[in-house]
């Protein structure tokens, strides 16, 4: 099983949805970093749910860093943090265990480890396991920040409802770390929490896209070829659970431009080379221009739902009919925001020490 990802600075998840603990361990973390336990907290609250819209299960997701970080700054070792699981009810799941959940991982699983897996919650396949992620993504963004490059991202639609796009990038990104559900337009904010709540009342779920953005990227970072920052998010942007779709700048929607529409032509702009336009999403030939970062993604709609659907039993090798039990999200959408942030910030700081090494940021 693959658990790691990155190249200089790497993260390497454990743990399962209702196991003891769930966690991961940082490594090539600069040392002198500042860890600030409040921001990492304040972090850990945007995973969690928004009352009737998210799952019942309540976890206080209090992190704890059992490794290389000391009197508050990294020491330059791993960085091991480390989050117990408290708030779980496996027998809602030992009834069903052989049957495979339309949308999840169970007959997958089955396959690729034969029945060992530990199928409560999902295992080691929950989005359970994105919370170390937003814990190693905390102390990302931080070192980033000190770097003057900022990350935000909003929900940019929802069924038929369509939130606005970014507008002042710096006055949006601040608005949004107040946000619980991070949609710019209050109108458009109110419309999505009644949608979800319509699809929660008849035991169904939804998706949409996440628009995200990061502004003080330097040009010249990332690689042709294998290691493109297309390349390297879209890597960590698809190990989120549920996120179906990246596409960066315009996306699919420069298919359909000629060449004259979809360029980002270039100008001197007080001393810097800037484009008029950022169709491109702020990378060329894979690495970036200095202009903002921005992509999408797919998020497709919770899979468990408590409609009843039709299924498999793959012990006996007999068809079946579902009726999922336990707490699910009738939407993930708003708490994978700050999933996407972490993630981002994770591969961004990679890239980064990748092309300046440890001493871009300080040490």
């Amino acid at each position: 099983m693959k658990n790691t990802i990155g190249n200089c600075f790497t993260v390497t998840l454990f743990g399962e949805s209702h196991g003891k603990a769930i966690g991961c361990v940082l490594d090539g973390v600069p040392s002198g970093i500042e860890v600030d336990e409040a921001f990492i907290a304040a972090q850990m609250e945007k995973r969690k749910g928004i009352s009737s819209i998210s799952t019942a299960r309540r976890e206080a997701d209090e992190v704890k860093i059992l490794s290389g970080v000391f009197e508050n700054r990294t020491t330059g070792t791993p960085v091991c943090f480390m989050i117990e699981n408290a708030d779980t009810k496996s027998k809602d799941y030992s009834l069903t265990k052989d049957l495979a959940r339309p949308g999840h991982a169970d007959y997958t699983a089955e396959m690729r480890y034969g029945g060992f897996q530990d199928y409560r919650g999902g295992g080691h396949f929950s989005g359970r396991i994105t919370a170390p992620l937003v814990a190693a993504g905390a102390l990302a963004i931080s070192m980033l920040k000190s770097k003057g490059i900022e990350i935000g991202t909003h929900i940019s639609s929802m069924g038929e409802i369509k939130d606005r796009d970014f507008e002042n990038y710096a006055e949006d990104i601040k608005a949004l770390e107040g946000l619980s559900m991070p949609v710019l337009c209050e109108k458009a904010r109110a419309e999505m929490l009644a949608y979800i709540e319509s699809a929660r009342a008849e035991g169904d779920s939804v998706g949409g896209t996440l628009a995200t953005v990061v502004t003080g990227m330097p040009a010249g970072v990332g690689e042709p070829w294998f290691d493109s920052v297309e390349g390297m998010l879209s890597h960590g942007l698809f190990s989120i659970p549920g996120i179906k779709g990246v596409s960066f700048g315009r996306g699919f929607g420069l298919a359909a431009m000629k060449g004259s529409e979809a360029n980002d032509e270039f100008r001197i702009k007080d001393g810097t080379v800037t484009a008029v336009t950022n169709n491109n999403g702020g990378i060329n030939g894979g690495i970036t221009n200095g202009m903002p970062l921005e992509f999408t993604l797919a998020v497709k709609p919770t899979p468990s739902i408590y409609k009843k659907q039709n299924t498999v039993n793959f012990k006996t090798m007999e068809n079946a009919d579902l009726e999922i039990k336990g707490r699910h999200d009738p939407a993930i959408i708003h708490r994978a925001r700050v999933v996407a942030d972490s993630v981002t910030a994770l591969t961004l700081c990679d890239l980064l020490i990748m092309r300046f090494g440890t001493q871009f940021f300080g040490k």
